[in-house]
């Protein structure tokens, strides 16, 4: 298994992983929305700062994460926003996603990152030392779903402690309908 950033990222194979993934778990519509954000997401990355992290195995794409940057306004910190994550659904269960993450955080903790937050299950994710935080900790872009799933972790030796001001993420992910 190779963990990377890609660089030179193929939008199309990473797309379909996200869409076809997203449909399985959790139906069509989901599919294609989530298909749609990665697709722009894909393609604004120069311009917005998304880094795009990958897991293959023979060359195959088994999995994909993306992080993008969450400016607290007011708060000098770096923060990352992982969003969203996916493993091809016939390689679920053998650790793929959460080694997939690890490089990453330590890609990001390494090139000056601060502070990972996600919106997503604390069972998976607290795997990889995301801890559920209150709104109070770190508002939202937007409101959430499920407040249960903001969860975050400092990738440096401070605490976590609140981040300052209104948050921004890049255009993408300013949809109500995935948060």
């Amino acid at each position: 298994m190779h963990y990377a950033e890609d660089l030179a990222p193929n939008a199309q194979a990473i797309t379909a992983l996200f869409t076809i993934t997203f449909t399985t778990s959790e139906g069509e519509t989901e599919g294609t929305l989530i298909g749609a954000m990665v697709d722009q997401m894909l393609r604004d990355r120069q311009d917005d700062g998304t880094r795009v992290f990958t897991a293959t195995d023979n060359g195959t794409l088994v999995g994909a994460v993306l992080f993008s940057p969450l400016r607290y306004a007011g708060d000098p910190r770096t923060v990352v926003l992982l969003s969203p994550m996916a493993v091809a659904t016939t390689r679920h269960g053998e650790g793929i996603g959460q080694a997939l993450i690890t490089h990453a955080l330590n890609v990001l903790r390494n090139t000056g990152a601060d502070i990972a937050i996600t919106y997503g299950s604390p069972v998976f994710y607290g795997k990889t030392g995301f801890s559920p935080i209150g709104e109070d900790m770190a508002t939202p872009p937007l409101p959430l779903s499920f407040p249960h799933g903001w969860i975050a972790q400092s990738l440096t030796t401070e605490p976590l402690t609140p981040l300052q001001g209104k948050p921004t993420c890049v255009p993408a992910l300013n949809n109500p309908d995935v948060w």
